[in-house]
């Protein structure tokens, strides 16, 4: 079958429980089994390429439409201090000129909550809450202040923290061997 059309899925782990959403309206079933709730991820998607894209180590979604009972589930875990620090994926689900899925979704991103604000806001009809979930991922820990230099120790200890259970990150290891290196440039032969 053809790709005809993609679904931005979005799984956060929390502590309690994982929250399955999907850009769009209505519960969505997968072939698992899991049921993916509708929401709106305003002006995210520009943001979630740039994510998936490698252009950016961080990105914020704000969703709205969240039914009710997830938002009371991420603010209990909110104010009981289990949100920072939870998993966010991004997912994209190829999809048939039916629209239902073709094949398994595909991770394209994996962060860290760093912020979860939360805003109600009454309406004729009821409360509605806004979340604004701020994401980081492994390569956000890399930023310097200015005039500091990129330690080999420092930049496993990071890798650690964030990814315990994953391979060191190697990127900064041939840094001491270029302390006394001298560059000419353009080199001329």
């Amino acid at each position: 079958m053809a790709i005809k059309s993609l679904r931005i899925l979005l799984r956060l782990t929390f502590p309690g429980k994982t929250i399955r959403l999907w850009d769009g309206a209505g519960p969505v079933i997968d072939g698992n089994g899991d049921v993916w709730s509708g929401c709106t991820i305003g002006d995210g998607l520009d943001t979630i390429e740039s994510a998936i894209n490698g252009e950016a180590s961080s990105l914020t979604l704000g969703l709205s439409g969240v039914d009710s009972r997830i938002t009371e589930l991420a603010y209990t875990d909110l104010v009981a201090g289990n949100v920072i620090g939870s998993r966010v994926e991004i997912l994209i689900q190829p999809c048939d000129e039916f629209d239902q899925p073709d094949g398994d979704p595909e991770v394209r991103f994996t962060g860290t909550i760093d912020n979860m604000p939360i805003e109600d806001v009454v309406a004729e009809d009821g409360v509605v809450s806004t979340i604004a979930i701020e994401v980081v991922n492994r390569f956000d820990l890399r930023t310097l202040t200015s005039g500091a230099s990129l330690s080999d120790i420092d930049q496993k200890a990071r890798s650690a923290q964030l990814n315990p259970g994953g391979n060191p990150d190697r990127f900064a290891e041939r840094i001491p061997l270029l302390q006394d290196h001298t560059l000419h440039w353009p080199v001329v032969t």
